[in-house]
């Protein structure tokens, strides 16, 4: 897949960027050395490989799951517009 200058300039009317028309053709550049370092990531023989969540081997610490109210209602509801019995109050918004 190869990047030109028309392209870099619709992306960038899309995203909303500003690019001078002097920054087209280097950009398209750029963008094309990225997408061919992605395709040599591509040919690396992966097979066999465990997915990781971190470059080295780490357990993570486990707590006990337990279900608790959180003891901070009135911290909480103290952030609230308006608040009754314990509970935030909202607009009705289905009639």
């Amino acid at each position: 897949m190869a990047v030109d200058a028309a392209t870099v300039k619709k992306v960038a009317r899309l995203a909303r960027l500003a690019v001078p028309e002097a920054r087209l053709e280097p950009l398209a550049k750029e963008l094309n050395a990225i997408i061919a370092w992605i395709e040599q990531l591509g040919e690396v023989d992966t097979d066999g490989v465990e997915p990781m969540t971190s470059a080295v081997a780490v357990k993570l610490p486990m707590r006990e799951d337990v279900i608790t109210d959180g003891a901070q209602r009135d911290k909480v509801l103290a952030n609230a517009p308006k608040s009754a019995d314990g509970f935030f109050v909202v607009p009705k918004v289905v009639e």
